[in-house]
């Protein structure tokens, strides 16, 4: 399974899509056997979550997501978790060990740009 989290630094981001990175990890039988940071292409409205897809990641993790890029992923059956906080290292511990649960958090307004809220 690929499990792709939305990074500034080692945080989740608050928002998906300016993130500055993508933490891409391979997860089988519950270990980590992969790991790379890859830069985050550039925000441009639906590119994301394809771009994404395309690399096989099946699950995206954030702190927020505008509605159409989770529309996108559903459509392309990639499960999203919004509302995270935390180091990437905590996120993909919990997410592994079955822990971490979204609040659904969906941004509605773009005018920000490091900050996201329902």
């Amino acid at each position: 399974m690929k499990i792709a989290i939305a990074c500034e630094n080692d945080m989740v981001a608050r928002h998906f899509g300016h993130c500055s990175t993508f933490n891409i990890f391979d997860v089988n039988d519950g270990k980590i056997v992969e790991n790379k940071l890859i830069d985050n292409p550039g925000h441009k409205p639906g590119f994301l979550p394809v771009y994404l897809n395309d690399m096989g990641v099946q699950v995206i993790i954030s702190g927020g997501m505008g509605q159409g890029a989770v529309e996108i992923c559903k459509q392309k059956d990639i499960k999203v978790i919004t509302g995270v906080t935390g180091t990437v290292k905590e996120v993909i511990e919990q997410y592994i060990a079955g822990k971490l649960v979204s609040d659904g958090s969906v941004c509605n307004r773009h005018e920000h740009r490091n900050e996201c809220r329902k």
